[in-house]
């Protein structure tokens, strides 16, 4: 079943179930998706939708610190649970020690020394790790390795 089908189904048993934070996020991402097929008259594929998730969780991730900031829990829980929900559509994420050994791997092949090549490390990184690690933990583990 792919993403987009799996979330149709979700977006119906949400519904029945009358899980309001739930179904709104369904249909957020589904909103992203048909704006993308639409702009770009193309057919999205899984991978491209959890490109779109990845973005949206960034998006209430920033929400919630600028709701920190302003001193509004009751908005920074709404968006924790959206953020909750939008992980579910996720692949499984990769643990920091699979991260570091391929990292390390990605280092030994751009034959990065120090921070300098970080663009070099960040780009092949991207593409090997991409929906199984967020741009933030290759970030760091990046630094922790070349700094």
């Amino acid at each position: 079943m792919s993403l987009k089908e799996q979330l149709k189904e979700d977006l119906k048993t949400a519904m029945r179930a009358k899980e309001i934070i739930r179904r709104d996020c369904i249909r957020a991402i589904n909103t992203m998706i048909k704006q993308i097929e639409v702009d770009e008259r193309k057919e999205l594929n899984d991978s491209d939708i959890i490109k779109l998730i990845q973005k949206g969780i960034k998006q209430r991730e920033e929400a919630i610190s600028q709701y920190k900031d302003a001193s509004r829990d009751d908005l920074v829980q709404k968006e924790q649970e959206q953020v909750e929900v939008f992980k579910e559509y996720l692949p499984t994420q990769i643990s920091e020690q699979e991260l570091e050994i391929g990292m390390k791997e990605i280092i030994d092949q751009v034959e990065a020394t120090s921070m300098k090549d970080m663009g070099k490390v960040m780009g092949q990184a991207s593409k090997k790790f991409a929906g199984v690690a967020d741009g933030k933990r290759i970030n760091e583990m990046t630094k922790k390795l070349l700094g």
